[in-house]
């Protein structure tokens, strides 16, 4: 027991003899005084014995209280200098005024008291506005090591903890997580059509060496699947050095082949981050349906939420057989002759290939005693000669409804057809879709990320000139007995003459076998030619615009337009198509302010540059020859964000070599 209790124990007792003391004395005095007198200085002896006794108890008190508290803020002093996280507290100058020893071995120094907490820990200095005065936490590397910063404003106190084994741990995992991939050799087929089996054995055999050196050079495992398609298995980290070298494969065996009329091309996908095998298995696949929908030679990588595209330097090749659109016209023969009625849509701001594509479904319709509507929402420019052609006809015109009309035709067993397009975003009206379950897409652009997955039969061949030429195919297998009108076979022929820009670009053999089954159905050449005559006044704005192009890196034009003009879209677009005839231009690109407020933007190329990449940086897309956008801003930031895709494009895969 501590001495000074023992005291206090004593000190209790004395008072108490005191008191009894007091009491006898006061007793003795009444029978006799003396006796009285001498217990009054015995009391008086023992309490003076208790006034020292007291005054020691105290003195003894104190020295055992500092005693303790100097022991308890050594032992605090220790423990906070041997804690394994660092404490800095700071002042409102944002000046470190303490921190404990840990701070020091992070920052290498004894002491940074009364230094800038800026100077080190710049990243503290970086954060937004919104966020200085609240609590937050932020990794930094400091030497190699990984810190976390755990700041608590109202204290200005940070503690900061070395997470850099864990750091690594959880970059060990995630480096490690299984991607899938699958590569598919395009047109096989297609390049192999006329070889002896000596010649196909030995184009397949440079193939498939070339992939078997590149899984080998990267460390894949590969699996052959089928002739002509294979399975790789790998790990994030390996897909993340696919992705730098920008999967030079499809390059490789692209020129390992050149001597063939048509080169072999790759397509490839790949996909990780997924929860489990099941879910990687369809983003896989999903990927290598994206690389194909965009006309092959091309790599996706789907990484979690991230989706990237590779290659696509080459256009899509044409199919010499016609077995997919006739699995395709009897598969929507099937769908329409189940429905009730069938509404049909294009894009925003049609143009003549979705109008002439949708005529070309109604038919379809018609042949089978379906009613069928086209969802229509104003006359652009663009349309507006056709549109008056078709308006002679009075049971066809009657065919065009506004979005308002369609919602009430729309119901549950409807068909909605998609045409020229296969964004949901880019629909006449979208929520048209929201009413009916059954939705089938027949487009001609490249696929691009956003896609509408809803649809239960799709057909899109980047191949194609026009989605006018996919619907004319459909036609011919869709029903043995075709008879079109002279309208509506000028409809479907004033589509393909627009995309193919009078048959000069993306043309192939299937186009004008198109174009010669819808002239035997009475297409009018000459009223397509009227319909395409340009006005006077729209020619000299037109002139206007490409009178300030400028030529970039000495192979692309690009014109901005007069930001205090609104122009049309089709004025914009012919622009780029009039600079593309310019003696050494590989690539146009317009950029002016269109009717509706938005900055539109044009891109046209001979196809030596894939300008479908450069418009989806933009948050467009189009062809490989043939794209566009659509932002909000002032032209000449459209214009300078343009240059600015280039440049990186350029950077990424040499786009002006």
């Amino acid at each position: 027991m501590p001495k000074f209790l023992v005291q206090r124990w004593h000190g209790m007792h004395i008072v108490w003899a005191l008191v009894l003391i007091f009491i006898l004395t006061v007793a003795l005095a009444w029978y006799q005084w003396m006796l009285g007198l001498l217990g009054l200085a015995l009391g008086g002896v023992v309490a003076v014995y208790g006034i020292f006794a007291e005054k020691a108890f105290r003195n003894d008190l104190n020295d055992y209280v500092l005693t303790l508290s100097h022991r308890i803020k050594s032992v605090g002093n220790d423990v906070i200098g041997q804690l394994p996280f660092g404490i800095l507290i700071y002042n409102e100058d944002k000046e470190i005024q303490w921190h404990n020893a840990f701070i020091g071995t992070v920052v290498g120094r004894a002491s940074i008291v009364g230094e800038s907490l800026a100077t080190h820990f710049p990243a503290l200095q970086q954060q937004s506005a919104k966020d200085k005065d609240k609590d937050t936490t932020i990794e930094i590397t400091i030497g190699g090591r990984v810190f976390e910063l755990l700041t608590r404003v109202n204290e200005r106190m940070i503690y900061v903890l070395d997470i850099t084994d864990r750091w690594m741990l959880k970059k060990r995992y995630d480096e490690e997580k299984l991607a899938l991939g699958i590569v598919t050799m395009d047109n096989l087929e297609e390049v192999a059509q006329g070889m002896d089996e000596q010649q196909r054995a030995l184009m397949l055999s440079k193939v498939t060496g070339e992939i078997n050196e590149w899984a080998q050079k990267y460390g894949l495992f590969l699996r052959r699947l089928s002739s002509d398609r294979y399975m790789i298995i790998t790990n994030q980290i390996t897909l993340k050095s696919l992705e730098q070298s920008r999967f030079e494969l499809l390059d490789d065996v692209r020129e390992i082949t050149i001597e063939q009329k048509l080169p072999m091309t790759l397509s490839i996908g790949f996909a990780s981050g997924a929860d489990n095998v099941i879910e990687l298995g369809h983003l896989v696949q999903g990927s290598l349906d994206i690389a194909l929908g965009r006309g092959g030679d091309q790599a996706v990588v789907k990484f979690g939420q991230r989706q990237s595209f590779y290659g696509g330097k080459s256009n899509a090749v044409e199919k010499r057989t016609r077995v997919r659109a006739r699995v395709i016209s009897h598969a929507l023969r099937d769908l329409m002759k189940e429905s009730d009625n069938i509404i049909i849509m294009g894009h925003k701001m049609p143009d003549m290939d979705a109008i002439g594509a949708a005529i070309g479904v109604m038919k379809a319709a018609q042949l089978y005693g379906k009613e069928a509507y086209i969802v229509l929402e104003g006359i652009n420019p663009a349309i507006q000669r056709m549109m008056e052609m078709l308006k002679e006809d009075e049971k066809l015109a009657k065919r065009f409804v506004s979005p308002e009309q369609a919602f009430g035709l729309i119901g549950k067993r409807s068909l909605a057809v998609v045409v020229d397009t296969h964004r949901a975003t880019m629909v006449a009206e979208p929520k048209l879709l929201q009413g009916t379950d059954r939705i089938v897409i027949v487009d001609h652009h490249r696929r691009s990320e956003e896609f509408i997955d809803e649809a239960v039969l799709v057909y899109m061949e980047p191949y194609a000139s026009s989605t006018c030429e996919l619907v004319t195919e459909l036609l011919q297998y869709i029903h043995e007995r075709v008879v079109l009108d002279v309208r509506e076979a000028t409809a479907l022929l004033a589509g393909i003459t627009v995309d193919t820009k009078s048959f000069a670009f993306r043309t192939g053999s299937r186009t004008f076998e198109a174009a010669s089954f819808l002239r035997r159905n009475g297409a009018d050449s000459v009223l397509i030619q009227r319909m395409l005559k340009e006005d006077l006044e729209e020619y000299i704005r037109k002139a206007e615009i490409i009178r300030n192009a400028e030529t970039y890196h000495h192979c692309i034009a690009i014109a901005v337009a007069d930001s205090s003009k609104q122009l049309p879209q089709l004025l914009i677009a012919q622009a780029a198509d009039t600079l593309l005839n310019m003696t050494g231009i590989k690539a146009s690109f317009v950029v002016g302010l269109r009717q509706d407020g938005l900055v539109g933007v044009s891109a046209r190329s001979l196809g030596q540059i894939n300008v479908q990449i450069v418009m989806e940086r933009l948050g467009g897309g189009g062809h490989f020859t043939n794209a566009a956008a659509q932002l909000q801003g002032p032209v000449t930031e459209v214009a300078a964000k343009l240059k600015q895709v280039l440049e990186e494009i350029d950077k990424e895969e040499g786009l002006f070599e």
